[in-house]
């Protein structure tokens, strides 16, 4: 692949990630909204449903179901395994843990995506990606500002589901790319739904009303949307350089929460948004720089 290629490759795929977390926020900002009045197990599960079977539809336009015997692909079916108990657990310690100490936790994922890159898919990561990733989890922390009084058992396992979230990208990279990405999202969405319908055996049903369940079909669409979104980053790009572009999520959740719930930033939060902005422009700009320095070496004298 060759230096200009590689550039446009890597641009969609932070393209996507972008895309991606503006989905995923958008899909929590429904969620919260809809849980003040549904059990959590009862909404994911119905939640799941929907998604499952806007991909499903989605997938046999596309004839990809001509390729459902994917989805019992080892690789496949580990990763859906693993994201639906990253799910779960991130789920869980939300429920006990301040949003803000769970959310600076679960944002952890880029630092913990670029040592495993590094490790494991020996891709090269330099000062300016490392930087990048630094300086956005330091933004972060400075928006949600968590405090350690608040930290316990139940932060432990947030930090186990965002390990199990930053292995679930990882594992994208392994499947085989014959296998469409549609494909992989509908394994994703289907093992959520099963686990969360498992969940929500273990207690009681509550009526919904019909508005409460077409916010939930508005939160499946940007889920789903979310999910493949995310599948077609990892397989694509890399992934030191598209990780600290899921820091976005902040942004796009304080923008909500300004739109939605009046929320306004305070000074930390400026600052953190500021840190955040910087790391996604420090990173464009040291790609672009590399991407010309490749280039001209790889002119002919």
């Amino acid at each position: 692949m060759t230096s200009r290629s590689s550039a446009r490759v890597n641009a969609r795929a932070i393209a996507a990630m972008i895309g991606a977390m503006a989905c995923f926020v958008s899909n929590d900002a429904l969620v919260k909204h809809v849980s003040e009045s549904l059990p959590a197990a009862q909404l994911i599960f119905l939640r799941g449903l929907m998604a499952s079977a806007l991909v499903l539809g989605v997938a046999h336009r596309l004839g990809a179901l001509r390729q459902a015997g994917a989805l019992l692909h080892p690789r496949v079916a580990l990763r859906g395994a693993v994201d639906a108990c990253a799910t779960m657990l991130y789920l869980l310690s939300l429920f006990r843990l301040p949003i803000g100490n769970a959310t600076a936790i679960n944002l952890a994922a880029p630092l913990f995506m670029t040592v495993f890159a590094v490790l494991f898919l020996r891709e090269r990561a330099g000062a300016a990606r490392w930087s990048a990733v630094v300086l956005g989890f330091v933004g972060v922390l400075c928006i949600v500002q968590p405090s350690g009084g608040d930290f316990n058992a139940w932060a432990l396992l947030c930090l186990l589901g965002t390990l199990f979230h930053a292995m679930r990208d990882l594992m994208t990279r392994r499947i085989d790319p014959a296998i469409p990405s549609i494909i992989i999202t509908l394994a994703t969405a289907l093992a959520v739904t099963l686990l969360a319908g498992c969940l929500s055996l273990l207690g009681e049903w509550q009526p919904m009303a019909w508005a409460d369940l077409a916010l939930l079909a508005v939160a499946a669409a940007f889920l789903a949307g979310g999910y493949f979104l995310l599948v077609q980053c990892m397989r694509a790009g890399e992934v030191t350089l598209t990780a600290p572009f899921r820091y976005t999520a902040v942004l796009f959740a304080m923008v909500l929460g300004y739109a939605v719930w009046g929320e306004v930033p305070s000074g930390w939060a400026w600052t953190g948004i500021a840190l955040l902005v910087s790391s996604g422009l420090y990173m464009l700009y040291s790609e672009r720089g590399r991407s010309r320095a490749a280039a001209l070496d790889a002119q002919p004298e």
